[in-house]
């Protein structure tokens, strides 16, 4: 993206991502962010990649603007140099992926090859623009993630590291970021991609690419440590399929990957002679030897992170780290990245795979082509004002809801009495919709949209997962402790808001491991009592932290401090308030229904409590379990 030479920047740009998967929009203004959103939260679909017609509009409404009112729409990759790169592939593996490269040309000629006209037309159904008064400009994929991170982040000046599958031919960089200007140093290209390494081992373990990879992540600690089947299969990994350097690049052998010109991750019959069992199908019971590769897999990732991050410290000589990109949601990497002490200071975007480049690439139109002042914070917190950039809804908003249904509340006048009697009834082991201001930006449900719980209780983490998230039962829980607390909790000092941080239970609260423990298999394993927070305790006695401040949510901070007066507990669980397959809900209603639906035994929606109890007998109006696919 080259700089214009004009002396002020553009008030409002529009970001767009689109078209692949994890679609979004994003609107800053003068540099500020407004306001962002996945279109999966409007339509229901689970990584929605239609174009957001209904995140752009959302965005125009927070921001008051209409679209005639835009300096600039920004898409947050140039699909062009990617078309140029499927060509290339097909050329350069000819005469292998014929038949996929006959499916794939019509849909790119017809859809993405004329994408400018294809966005105007998107754009125009919501409100008819002069496209010689609105600039439509492309950034490149990575550069979006690389601006999503750095002109987020508290740093002036930062190391950038990005991760995915692949953008346009990149599939990782090492950059740098100083004031309002970011260089690429250094790219990794396809077909040679971390994140497709971990995705063709989803897909291999029987869980769903683009979407089951941290479920890949929750199966690892299943593994057996320093085993001789990890060992094995990581020299497999390693000697067979990729080629780890110094450097953080890595060398995948084609002969075992078919995503290049193919529907399909890997070669399985290849797979199942090397690791000498079949691909998982889904749904199907999982084995000592899935949990073992996972281990496997996850431990060369963290080695390959961690000399890319050693590589962008040698190249940079920064103190800071800024990450972006799907392989940046790996909290367990994330954490022994944190544990390496390579860098001081480390930001991750929470929003940090595609829907995160909506966001990114208006940042990077604002300060790289319009040259826009960056203005960082004058604390250690970051622009993304807790990642609470979505939609909010009124008490008019939330009793229109109760009278559609004819659901029965109490409404509290004082904020102090509703969170008392929050607290009281999570520590009475009731588990708690909470739905409250702004939805959140990303994967992640921060306290906005989150489904509450009592971290203390040892049948929590089963209840949760068959009774409410309806999903599998090895899927660990978060926890949410307040920021000031947490070194008395976990083996960590520092600050964890988007939940991106895996760190070890305090050695203190942890509970010894039974005798023969590692014989054990997965549900046994499973179900044994790790600490005194069995709910959010990993199997190896670690969890994925957030941090609550109350900066950016006081409500959330008020609540934990009114559970820690008492039980004496400054931890709770927190989980996306939704079922397996469903996005986030997003509105009122959709809370309502997701209550109703599952065992929650209370919904407290702004100031209004729902008790389960008292509501009218549900009538389910459609087989909504096969609405939401199966993740």
């Amino acid at each position: 993206m080259n700089k214009m030479s004009e002396k002020a920047a553009p008030k409002t740009i529009l970001g767009i991502s689109a078209f692949y998967h994890d679609s979004a929009a994003a609107i800053i203004e003068d540099g500020n962010i407004i306001a962002a959103a996945q279109e999966e939260r409007f339509t229901r679909k689970k990584h929605d990649a239609a174009f957001p017609s209904n995140a752009v509009k959302f965005c125009l409404e927070y921001a008051g603007r209409s679209l005639h009112e835009i300096d600039a729409i920004v898409f947050y990759d140039k699909p062009l140099l990617k078309f140029e790169r499927l060509l290339e592939t097909y050329y350069a593996f000819a005469p292998k992926g014929w038949k996929s490269f006959m499916m794939a040309m019509p849909v790119w000629i017809k859809e993405k090859l004329f994408l400018k006209k294809n966005i105007r037309e998107a754009l125009n159904s919501i409100e008819k623009i002069d496209k010689k008064k609105v600039r439509l400009l492309f950034t490149e994929h990575h550069l979006s993630h690389a601006a999503s991170a750095f002109y987020a982040s508290p740093f002036d000046k930062a190391a950038i590291l990005t991760i995915d599958g692949v953008g346009e031919w990149a599939t990782a960089s090492i950059g740098i970021g100083d004031g309002n200007k970011i260089t690429i140093l250094k790219e990794l290209h396809f077909p040679h991609s971390l994140g497709l390494l971990y995705s063709s081992f989803t897909y291999y373990c029987g869980f769903k690419v683009n979407s089951g990879e941290y479920k890949l992540m929750g199966l690892a600690p299943y593994g057996n440590p320093g085993s001789e089947q990890v060992k094995r299969f990581k020299g497999i990994i390693t000697r067979q399929l990729v080629d780890v350097k110094a450097d953080g690049s890595i060398f995948l052998n084609q002969e075992y990957f078919s995503y290049a010109t193919g529907d399909r991750m890997v070669y399985d019959n290849k797979w199942q002679t090397l690791f000498g069992f079949p691909r998982r199908q889904q749904e199907t019971p999982l084995e000592q030897h899935h949990c073992d590769l996972a281990l496997a897999i996850q431990e060369v990732t963290e080695e390959i992170v961690l000399n890319l991050a050693r590589e962008a410290k040698k190249l940079t000589g920064a103190t800071a780290l800024c990450m972006a990109g799907g392989v940046a949601l790996n909290c367990v990497a994330n954490g022994k990245l944190d544990d390496a002490r390579i860098f001081n200071q480390l930001f991750i975007q929470p929003a940090a795979g595609d829907a995160g480049g909506a966001l990114g690439a208006a940042l990077a139109a604002h300060h790289i082509y319009f040259d826009g002042e960056r203005k960082v914070p004058a604390t250690d917190m970051d622009n993304l004002q807790g990642s609470y950039l979505g939609p909010e809804y009124s008490s008019l908003e939330i009793l229109a809801v109760a009278r559609k249904y004819g659901a029965p509340y109490t409404q509290f006048q004082e904020e102090e009495a509703l969170l008392n009697e929050t607290a009281r009834l999570i520590a009475e082991k009731n588990i708690i919709g909470w739905h409250q201001g702004r939805m959140e930006f990303g994967p992640r449900a921060l306290g906005a949209r989150s489904i509450l719980a009592d971290a203390r209780d040892p049948q929590m983490q089963k209840k949760l997962n068959e009774q409410i998230k309806f999903r599998e039962s090895f899927r660990p829980f978060a926890p949410v402790v307040l920021a000031e607390e947490v070194a008395s909790y976990f083996e960590y000092e520092g600050a964890s808001p988007y939940m991106l941080l895996v760190k070890p239970i305090k050695k203190e609260r942890q509970l010894p491991y039974p005798p023969g423990y590692e014989h054990k298999g997965l549900l046994d394993k499973l179900y044994f009592q790790r600490s005194n927070l069995p709910a959010i305790t990993h199997i190896d006695h670690s969890a994925r932290i957030q941090t609550v401040h109350k900066e950016t949510n006081p409500r959330f901070w008020k609540l934990l401090h009114a559970f820690k007066r008492q039980t004496g507990c400054a931890v709770m669980i927190n989980t996306s308030f939704n079922v397996r397959g469903e996005p986030v809900v997003n509105t009122p209603e959709e809370a309502y229904r997701c209550f109703m639906r599952t065992g929650m035994d209370y919904l407290i929606m702004g100031n209004f409590i729902f008790c389960k109890k008292d509501q009218p007998e549900w009538q389910e109006r459609s087989d909504w379990k096969r609405e939401f696919t199966l993740d």
